[in-house]
């Protein structure tokens, strides 16, 4: 895989998951826990969030062309979605097919269901990530290029993981301010990501535009 292709595809899953985004509300979430439980949920996050992201790493290709979808036609959707996104982080608000909806993070039960729901998905791997997912696998050519951006999405969970499970020292760390300047930056990330996908999708689908 290209050197620029692993900075843009780390800054793409970096962005969409961005650990500081989530660390406010797994902060709400969790206030009364003890420590030790903030802890454990942390690794389920993380666990879930592999197994989402392995599941549509693995069998994302598969399903788009089961819908006679291309690589092409889904990178100019998927641009379009992270766009969506993007522009939410850059003006402060939340995507609730990305988030969750206020109503679906009300919904709190046990610890293993709220590290999958709503914390795995949809907010670590909701739409956003999913086509990030499959644009980048679809660009993949060969074992060690697939490995490579395998290893781009462990790393970025691996960071999400070490983030929530010193949340509590995050939290205290981080001011409001802070938090909010990093999302804009990785909005603008972001933003830049998907105009990419969208473009290069378009050029593709529609050879005039070249």
């Amino acid at each position: 895989m290209e050197h620029e292709l692993i900075i843009e595809s780390f800054g793409a899953f970096f962005a969409i998951m961005n650990p500081f985004m989530i660390l406010p509300l797994f902060l709400s979430l969790t206030s009364d826990w003890q420590l030790a439980e903030q802890r454990h949920l942390a690794v389920k996050v993380a666990i879930y969030a592999t197994i989402l992201c392995a599941v549509i790493f693995f069998t994302g290709q598969r399903v788009i062309s089961f819908f006679g979808i291309t690589i092409d036609e889904f990178r100019i959707a998927g641009g379009l979605v992270l766009a969506q996104i993007a522009w939410s982080m850059l003006n402060g608000k939340n995507v609730p097919s990305h988030h969750g909806s206020e109503a679906e993070k009300d919904r709190l039960a046990q610890l293993d269901a709220l590290a999958f729901y709503p914390l795995a998905f949809p907010m670590i791997v909701g739409p956003g990530t999913i086509a990030t997912t499959i644009v980048y696998t679809g660009q993949a050519k060969g074992f060690e290029e697939s490995a490579t951006l395998g290893a781009i999405i462990i790393a970025v969970i691996a960071m999400l993981l070490v983030v929530l499970y010193f949340a509590s020292y995050f939290g205290r760390a981080l001011s409001e301010t802070m938090r909010t300047v990093m999302t804009r930056i990785m909005g603008m990330i972001l933003l830049a990501i998907a105009v990419e996908m969208t473009t290069t999708g378009l050029r593709t689908v529609f050879p005039g535009l070249a």
